[in-house]
C-alpha cells in the first residue's frame, strides 16, 4: 500500500532512536500517523516543526498498518509561528483540534484547504483572530455540529439576532428568547459576517464556538476533555484584547 499526498505537520514524537512518529493533516488522505525514518537526526528533525507544509509518500505492507512516511519540506511555518505569543498559541490550538477533533485517515479536503489558508496567515495579528473563528466555524459545520444563524429559532425573524441557543446551535432573535436571555450564549455580528468585527466581538464570538466544541463535539468523541492549547489561545487574545482597551483608556 502507498500514495502521495501533501499535509500539514500537527505532531511528532521521537520513536526509538534515531525514527519519530508524525501526525498530518492531509488533503485527500486525512489526519494519518507514520513512521520517519532518521526522523530524530539533526538533518531531518528540524523540518518536523509543526505547521510545516511537508510533501509526504507513505507506505505500509498492509492498510492497516502504521508505515512509514517520506517526507519532503515544503515550505516552514516556524518563523511566523515565532512572531509572537499570539501567533504560536494559534498554531498550537489549530494543530490541536485538527488532532482531537478529526477522525483518523478520513478525507475531510475543504477543512484542509481552509486549514492551509488560515496557517499561511499566521504572524498577521491583526486579521488572524478572525480568520481562525472563522476556521473554528468550519471545523463545527465538518464534525456535523455546525451553527444554523440564517433566523430565529423561535420566530423565524432574521433581523435583531443576538443570541445562539445552546441547545440546539440556532439563531435566536431579542424578542424570541424573552426570559431565557440570560441562558443564552452571545451572536456578535462577526459571528454572521457581519460589521467590522472588531476584537471584542471576535472574543465573544469564540466563548460561543468554544461552547459548541467542549459542549456538544467533545463528548461525542469519548471524555476525554478539549485541548488545553484552545484555551491557551483564547486566553492570550483576550489579554491582548483587554491591554489594547486598557491603553486607548489611558490616552
Amino acid at each position: 500500500m502507498e500514495w502521495r499526498d501533501h499535509g500539514i505537520l500537527l505532531s511528532t514524537r521521537r520513536h526509538g532512536e534515531t525514527a519519530a512518529i508524525i501526525e498530518v493533516f492531509t488533503e485527500d488522505h486525512g489526519r494519518h500517523a507514520g513512521v520517519v525514518r532518521g526522523g530524530a537526526s539533526r538533518k531531518i528533525a528540524p523540518v518536523l516543526q509543526p505547521g510545516a507544509q511537508l510533501d509526504l509518500a507513505w507506505r505500509a505492507r498492509l492498510e492497516d498498518h502504521i508505515g512509514t512516511f517520506h517526507v519532503e519540506p515544503l515550505r516552514s511555518r516556524a518563523a511566523a509561528a515565532m512572531s509572537g505569543r499570539l501567533a504560536l498559541a494559534g498554531l498550537n490550538a489549530v494543530c490541536a483540534l485538527v488532532g482531537f477533533c478529526l477522525p483518523e485517515r478520513e478525507a475531510h479536503g475543504r477543512l484542509y484547504r481552509q486549514t492551509e489558508r488560515l496557517l499561511d496567515l499566521l504572524g498577521q495579528d491583526e486579521i488572524w483572530p478572525l480568520a481562525y473563528l472563522r476556521w473554528e466555524l468550519a471545523l463545527l459545520e465538518e464534525t456535523g455540529f455546525g451553527l444554523d444563524l440564517s433566523a430565529c429559532a423561535v420566530t423565524g425573524a432574521q433581523d435583531d439576532l443576538v443570541y445562539v441557543s445552546p441547545k440546539s446551535g440556532r439563531a435566536v432573535s431579542r424578542a424570541g428568547a424573552g426570559d431565557w436571555a440570560a441562558r443564552m450564549l452571545p451572536l456578535p455580528p462577526c459571528l454572521r459576517g457581519e460589521g467590522t468585527a472588531p476584537d471584542a466581538e471576535v472574543v465573544q464570538a469564540l466563548r460561543t464556538t468554544g461552547y459548541f466544541l467542549e459542549q456538544k463535539l467533545a463528548p461525542e468523541l469519548g471524555h476525554r476533555p478539549l485541548p488545553e492549547a484552545r484555551a491557551r489561545f483564547v486566553a492570550a487574545f483576550s489579554r491582548t484584547v483587554q491591554g489594547a482597551a486598557k491603553g486607548d483608556g489611558d490616552e
